[in-house]
């Protein structure tokens, strides 16, 4: 006897719904967005970014009304070789992010740091203000 094709369609809508719900956790990528990490240490939060092959000068950081918000932009590659390109993906990119703080932060107190195409921001908790703040990079 054959099962009831109702039954075999709230399946297939489980294991899509399922498959979704794990993309989003798991870390599914949006294309021209950075992956971060943004870890609660209890009196500062952290935000890790990678951003490989860009240099401290492509990347913009600014905070205002809570939100972090990255933007990364580099230049098309420089080389020309001689020839015709066969394939070429290098080339201009940009990336961005923002990112919602769960509560407000010493605005003058955020640092960055950027080693080895990833990008660390500091944002130590308490205060805050109205006004937009750009952040240099170390």
């Amino acid at each position: 006897m054959r099962g009831n094709p109702f039954d075999e369609f709230e399946n297939v809508l489980d294991r899509l719904s399922q498959q979704v719900e794990q993309g989003m956790g798991g870390g599914l990528q949006v294309p021209g967005s950075v992956p971060v990490d943004v870890v609660d240490t209890g009196e500062e939060y952290v935000v890790t970014a990678d951003l490989p092959g860009y240099e401290t000068d492509d990347i913009e950081l600014t905070l205002s009304d809570g939100t972090l918000r990255l933007e990364a932009s580099k230049a098309e590659s420089e080389e020309h070789y001689e020839g015709q390109y066969v394939r070429r993906e290098r080339s201009k990119t940009t990336a961005n992010r923002r990112i919602r703080l769960p509560e407000p932060v010493e605005e003058d107190s955020v640092s960055a740091g950027y080693e080895n195409g990833v990008l660390t921001v500091r944002l130590p908790k308490v205060g805050g203000g109205e006004e937009s703040k750009e952040i240099d990079i170390e």
